[in-house]
């Protein structure tokens, strides 16, 4: 009977813990930013130049992109992305509690240039990105990339390892100048892909009236009761973690803001522009430049030489 009932505990604490640790995949899963992008948009830059993370996270903030002037084809190089923001500053997160800010990054680069494979990457390279994962936007667009969410206190600048195509071998590619998009975030958003807000916004009433009471919710946030003009009674929830500014008492304006604006965050996007250098162009500048240069010299010193018979037939 006892190993029938210890064989029961422990088979309901491995569910329990199974639940636990599926319910916090999901949870974390659903956390990560770029999946609600890579779900419901083919491509994450819209037909206007915008890329679709602002269509969530709404505060507008700098991001930076560096790369090189210009590269040889299948080559490795690094685009290094910067999102800053204030160490100091704390996000709300979904529970209400705060939390330090993550950051996350898409870059769209031209066609052909792909994620560096592991192989091929320096050891300095594997340093610089050992702390995230950076995978493909989707199997069909290999030429996006998205990293995120990870600790922004240590990422604020996020090195993409990029590899170069070979137009001798990829005849969708050619030597030319090219556009790379960047668009990079701190903190969550305020609007989730179903369209309702986060709790990462300023609350608002959407009525004129008069605050009558506020009760304080045993698990966190209030429950405001506010009389309309016309008399009608109505409730606003306020979820945990939010601050307000408004007291009993007080007349309300629709649109009013009700709480403190917690976001601390923002996205923002920026470009800019690589070449694929052609190898023998610049060989054969090379030659030219070096071809000059001899036939300078030789000039001199045929000049030299010109001077030196014209000073003999003075001096006979």
């Amino acid at each position: 009977m006892k190993e029938n009932n210890k064989k029961s505990y422990i088979k309901q604490f491995v569910i329990v813990l199974l639940s636990i640790i599926c319910f916090n995949f999901k949870i974390n899963t659903a956390d990560s930013f770029p999946i609600y992008a890579q779900q419901g948009y083919e491509n994450p830059r819209e037909a206007t130049g915008r890329i679709v993370c602002a269509n969530c996270h709404l505060a507008q903030k700098p991001v930076s992109i560096e790369v090189p002037k210009s590269v040889l084809p299948n080559t490795i190089f690094e685009a290094k992305v910067s999102i800053p923001y204030n160490y100091e500053s704390k996000q709300l997160l979904g529970n209400g509690v705060e939390g330090s800010l993550n950051t996350g990054a898409v870059v769209i680069l031209p066609e052909g240039f792909t994620l560096a494979p592991k192989n091929l990457m320096s050891e300095e390279m594997k340093q610089k990105t050992k702390n995230f994962y950076i995978q493909n936007y989707s199997s069909s667009k290999s030429n996006i990339l998205v990293v995120g969410p990870i600790g922004g206190s240590i990422n604020q600048e996020i090195t993409f390892p990029i590899l170069s195509p070979d137009p001798s071998k990829d005849k969708n590619t050619f030597f030319l100048k090219y556009p790379i998009y960047v668009g990079g975030n701190r903190g969550r958003g305020q609007i989730y892909p179903t369209g309702e807000k986060s709790n990462n916004n300023a609350f608002t009433t959407n009525v004129n009236g008069v605050l009558k009471t506020i009760e304080e919710k045993a698990k966190g946030g209030f429950s405001l009761t506010i009389e309309k003009t016309d008399g009608e009674i109505i409730k606003e929830e306020i979820p945990k973690g939010l601050k307000l500014i408004v007291n009993e008492g007080n007349k309300l304006v629709a649109g009013q803001n009700l709480t403190n604006d917690p976001n601390a965050g923002g996205f923002g996007q920026n470009e800019t522009e690589i070449v694929l250098q052609n190898p023998t162009r610049i060989k054969s500048m090379i030659a030219f430049f070096i071809t000059v240069t001899l036939a300078q010299i030789f000039f001199v010193l045929k000049k030299k030489q010109w001077e030196k018979v014209q000073a003999a037939d003075m001096n006979f």
